[in-house]
C-alpha cells in the first residue's frame, strides 16, 4: 500500500498568522498519525513564512513514523538536514521566493550538484528523493547522480485529470516504468486530492508514497482530519 505523508506547511502557516501556538504543530502532527497519516512533510523555506526552522529541531521528537524534509538545497537547508536526519530528504529546485514548488530537477544540466549534494546525504544514512517532471530523460538522469527515490511532480496531472485522465497520466506511467525499470523508488505530490489519487495511484507502478498537504488541508477544514485522513488511505487501495 502507497505511504500518505502528510505536509503539514498550512497549518503552520495559519498558526504564524497570529504570531502565537494555535494551532499547536506539534499536537496536530501527534493526532495525524493518530488518525492514520503514515508520514510527516515539511518543506521549511528560507523565509520560514510557514515551518521555521525550531519547528524542524523538535518535529523528530512527536513524529513516530516517517519524517520527510523538503527543501532547496541551499547550505542552511543542508546544515539543518543533517543535524536533523529525517527518514527522507526530498530535493526541490525551488525559488527563495517561490509561492509554492513549480518545477522539478533538470537531472542532466544538474547532475554533478545533484551527486555531491545526494552523497552528503546518504553518507548519513538518510533516503534522499528528487523533485522531478514525468519526462523519461530526467528519470534516467534521476539513476545517475544516486537517488533513492523521484517524487513526480503531479500538477499537470491534476490540472488535466477532469478533462481527460488517461492523457493526464499518460506521461507519469511512462516516468514510473521507467523508474522500476532502472530500481528508483516512486513518490508523488503536488496537488493531488481526494477527487484524483485514486486514479493516480492505480495507474502508478510501484508507487511507495504520496505527500499531500493544501487539498487535505483544505478538505480537512470541513470535514476533520480525523476523517479525512482514512478517506483518503482508502482511494489509495487498489
Amino acid at each position: 500500500m502507497t505511504v500518505l505523508s502528510v505536509n503539514i506547511n498550512k497549518v503552520a502557516t495559519l498558526r504564524n498568522a497570529r504570531g502565537g501556538d494555535v494551532p499547536n504543530l506539534f499536537q496536530v502532527a501527534k493526532d495525524l498519525q493518530e488518525f492514520g497519516a503514515q508520514g510527516i512533510t515539511i518543506h521549511p523555506r528560507p523565509d520560514q513564512r510557514h515551518i521555521r526552522y525550531d519547528d524542524v529541531h523538535a518535529l523528530p521528537e512527536v513524529v513516530s513514523t516517517e519524517l520527510n524534509i523538503e527543501g532547496n538545497p541551499i547550505s542552511e537547508f543542508i546544515e539543518l538536514v543533517l543535524t536533523v536526519k529525517p527518514t527522507q530528504v526530498t530535493l526541490v529546485p525551488d525559488a527563495a521566493d517561490a509561492l509554492t514548488s513549480n518545477a522539478g530537477w533538470n537531472t542532466i544540466q544538474h547532475k554533478d550538484y545533484l551527486k555531491t549534494i545526494i552523497k552528503k546525504f546518504k553518507d548519513v544514512g538518510i533516503r534522499t528523493s528528487i523533485f522531478l517532471e514525468p519526462d523519461v530523460s530526467m528519470v534516467e538522469g534521476a539513476k545517475e547522480v544516486g537517488t533513492d527515490r523521484i517524487e513526480l511532480y503531479t500538477e499537470a496531472y491534476a490540472k488535466k485529470y477532469t478533462n481527460s485522465p488517461e492523457k493526464a497520466i499518460e506521461p507519469y506511467v511512462k516516468a514510473a516504468e521507467k523508474a522500476v525499470e532502472l530500481g528508483l523508488g516512486i513518490n508523488a505530490g503536488h496537488d493531488l486530492s481526494l477527487d484524483n489519487i485514486n486514479y493516480f495511484s492505480k495507474h502508478i507502478p510501484n508507487l511507495l508514497e504520496v505527500s499531500i498537504g493544501h487539498a487535505l488541508i483544505c478538505v480537512s477544514l470541513y470535514l476533520g482530519f480525523e476523517n479525512v485522513i482514512p478517506m483518503y488511505l482508502q482511494r489509495l487501495k487498489f
